[in-house]
């Protein structure tokens, strides 16, 4: 499936802060924040709509204890060497997907460069366009226009994403959480 791009939709808040009420139900006290991140939660930028989530627990391990909440609502646990530090699940089963689901854990270093990385882009309008421009370039070239290469995709966009995280680190933020070191 080609990786779409569309104009960003204000109904993506409201679509998470559902999202986030189904998932808070089944996860109870081991969600300890819910945050929507990704390009549906920067006003005005486009993206695939996808609505992202970020949870953050105590402890990954064991990956049952919030992957089995998750599946009795619907998402997909997708192995891959990124569950040392942000599992990754989806739903529907079956695509196109509508919702992800990033697990991480609380005060770590993926919660904070995530949610750096969505504020930052909330803040500095130029740095969205930036970025919406080269998803939109990496696109329009095919590039994720199949499964495998969904990940040529997101690997494309990946020296983007680090300098801004960088430099929004380097700026203080996420404004969202106390500032600690990481």
């Amino acid at each position: 499936m080609r990786i779409e791009i569309v104009p960003y939709d204000f109904a993506w808040p409201a679509a998470f802060t559902i999202e986030a009420m189904r998932v808070r139900e089944a996860l109870g006290s081991l969600a300890l924040r819910i945050d929507h991140n990704g390009s549906t939660a920067v006003p005005g930028l486009a993206a695939k709509p996808i609505i992202d989530i970020q949870v953050s627990v105590r402890g990954l391990e064991p990956l049952s204890a919030y992957g089995d909440r998750l599946r009795t609502i619907g998402y997909t646990h997708v192995p891959h060497p990124d569950d040392s530090f942000c599992p990754f699940f989806f739903r529907p089963r079956v695509g196109p997907h509508t919702h992800h689901i990033h697990v991480v854990e609380s005060g770590g270093a993926e919660e904070r460069r995530t949610l750096a990385f969505r504020d930052y882009l909330r803040d500095h309008t130029e740095a969205a366009r930036e970025y919406e421009q080269l998803k939109r370039d990496l696109a329009s070239k095919g590039v994720g226009s199949d499964a495998d290469s969904h990940e040529d995709y997101a690997r494309a966009k990946t020296d983007f994403i680090e300098r801004m995280i960088a430099t929004a680190l380097a700026a203080g933020y996420p404004r969202s959480l106390p500032n600690s070191p990481l």
